[in-house]
Formats: structure tokens, C-alpha cells, sequence
């Protein structure tokens, strides 16, 4: 029996469930099964983007559970995001018709500026000369415009950001005809964002969590670093719900209200990963796992720190 998962309301009035499928290091090969045994155990909120470069292997997924009518278009939450050589206004709309064609949809339900910083526009999705990655300096403030249309031809239902700090959702929001209603940013224990997330809430901007099982499968990761799900005080936790510490991690971000898309192509950690809404945390507990914050961030793209539109200069 597929868990009921809650939704959360967009300050549009969108609703969009609070767990979800995340698709990002997954390969085309294993990413179709995956999103299928994920629509199978219950999930109906799929995260994409066209960076992840398996974004045809997500639809063909789509396409196959609706032709076996286990789900219908309207049951589906489907998001996707702008990548950085995009940003320049006039490649806004060809880049969602490349996204929605390749996932085989008419619409979406939610697409994101992935990054506040734009890189070099070409063919190239990771611009480089002389070992340095090529910037942009189109102006984040300028492709949300360009986002907003989207909008209004019916491309896609909501729009947002993610990786925006909160002085670049202030800026924003100063010209924004349609407000942002989400930003997905990293948060896990290590980083819990509690402040950025007080912000967002502030402005009525619902948060998504990424990476929330701290990515122990990150390419860069080297070894000896701290891996989140190994962390002793967790596995203590775990024991004492009779869950596992994966579990133990999503309901914690699921409990303070945080939309929530964690990554697997495994069909048992998909089916536990969802697993979650039949038990809480208590109140203490809650307290305890935001002890573990040491601004530990997983993701913190270092080749784009010399950006002007960098996100992770300021402490939220």
C-alpha cells in the first residue's frame, strides 16, 4: 500500500507533495527503472534537470506508466531546471521546449533557475578555457523575466530558483511579477539552513531540500570524508525507531515542512526511502539532529567561486 504523502500549498496555491524522487548522478541505463519502481512504491513527484543528462530515460519512465494506467498526467509533479548557459533571456523558453521534449510532456509543473551564476552560452555545458570554467554575466534578474513568460504560454505551471541566497532572493523579489515558490537548496544535518529557510519563509517561498542524505555518492567526494549516513549519532537514532538512518534523515527534513528528493536508482532503498510517514521524530530529537550543523556543505560548485552571482560568499 503506497504511503499518503502530504503536499505543500505555493504561495500561487499549486499544490506539490513534500517527497519526491530526486534523478541527479543517476544514468541513463538505470534511471528509467528507477523512476518507474518510484511511481510504483508511491512516489508522484520526480525531480529533474537538464544537466543530469538523462532527462529522455525520465520520460520514457513517464510515458510508460501512464500507457499501463497506473498514473495519469494529472497525478504527476514533474520538475526541471534552467542550466547556466541558459540564462541569457532569449534562450529561457528554447531551453524548457528542449526539456519538455525530451521528457516527453506539454507542460510542467515547476522549472527552476538551477544557479544564480551564468556560464559562457555554446554548445558546452561546463565552458572552459585554460582549465577555468567560462562565465556569463547575464543577470539573474534578467532571465527570471524570461522565466515569468514561461508562465504565462503555459509552459509550466510554477517557477523558482535554486542555490539563490537570501540578499539574491531580495533583489529578486524588488522586480519580480511572479514570486519564486520554492528554492531548492542542499540541506542536511551537516547544514541544516535553518536561517535561509526562516528567510524564505518570511517571503511566503517554500524550501526543497537536495541532497538530503549529505550525497555519500558525490563524485568529488575523497576518501576519509565525513559521510553523513555513518555518522554514530545517527545510527543510535535509528536503532532507537527501528528505522534505518537513511529514514531517520528524510523525516527529519519532511518534519520541519521541507520538500524533500532524495536520489536512488536501488528499488529497496526507493521503496524504504518513502517509507517515513508512520512514525515522527519527537520534539527533542528534532533538537538533537540540529546539533549536528557545522556548515558542512556537499555542494558547493568551488569552480563558479569567482562569479559576481556566486551563491556561497555570504553565511545564508
Amino acid at each position: 500500500m503506497a504511503p499518503n504523502i502530504p503536499f505543500v500549498k505555493f504561495n500561487n496555491g499549486q499544490q506539490f507533495p513534500i517527497f519526491g524522487l530526486g534523478t541527479w548522478k543517476s544514468k541513463p541505463g538505470e534511471v528509467t527503472q528507477a523512476v518507474k519502481d518510484a511511481i510504483d512504491a508511491g512516489y508522484r513527484h520526480i525531480d529533474c534537470a537538464h544537466v543530469y543528462g538523462n532527462e529522455a530515460e525520465v520520460g520514457a519512465a513517464i510515458k510508460a506508466k501512464i500507457s499501463e494506467g497506473v498514473v495519469k498526467r494529472e497525478d504527476l509533479y514533474i520538475t526541471s531546471k534552467l542550466w547556466n548557459t541558459f540564462h541569457r533571456p532569449d534562450l529561457v523558453e528554447p531551453a524548457i521546449k528542449t526539456t519538455l521534449k525530451n521528457l516527453g510532456l506539454e507542460q510542467l509543473d515547476l522549472y527552476l533557475i538551477h544557479w544564480p551564476h551564468g556560464f559562457k552560452e555554446g554548445d558546452s555545458l561546463f565552458p572552459e578555457k585554460d582549465g577555468k570554467t567560462e562565465f556569463s554575466d547575464v543577470d539573474y534578474v534578467d532571465t527570471w523575466k524570461a522565466m515569468e513568460q514561461l508562465v504565462k504560454k503555459g509552459l509550466t505551471k510554477s517557477i523558482g530558483i535554486s542555490n539563490f541566497n537570501h540578499e539574491q532572493i531580495n533583489r529578486l523579489l524588488e522586480s519580480a511579477e511572479i514570486k519564486p515558490v520554492t528554492n531548492q537548496v542542499e540541506v542536511q544535518p551537516y547544514l541544516n539552513q535553518q536561517k535561509l529557510i526562516d528567510f524564505c519563509k518570511s517571503k511566503d517561498i517554500t524550501i526543497t531540500a537536495y541532497s538530503p542524505l549529505g550525497s555519500p555518492d558525490r563524485p568529488w567526494a575523497k576518501p576519509g570524508d565525513p559521510q553523513l549516513i555513518d555518522d554514530p549519532k545517527l545510527k543510535e537514532l535509528a536503532q532507537k525507531y527501528k528505522k534505518t538512518p537513511a529514514q531517520i534523515l528524510l523525516r527529519y527534513e519532511v518534519q520541519r515542512g521541507l520538500i524533500t528528493i532524495p536520489k536512488s536508482v536501488t528499488k529497496s532503498r526507493i521503496q524504504q526511502n518513502i517509507e517515513i510517514f508512520d512514525f515522527e521524530l519527537s520534539a527533542d530529537d528534532v533538537k538533537y539532529i540540529d546539533t549536528f550543523d557545522c556548515k558542512g556543505r556537499v555542494c558547493a560548485f568551488n569552480t563558479a567561486q569567482e562569479h559576481k552571482y556566486y551563491p556561497f560568499n555570504i553565511e545564508y
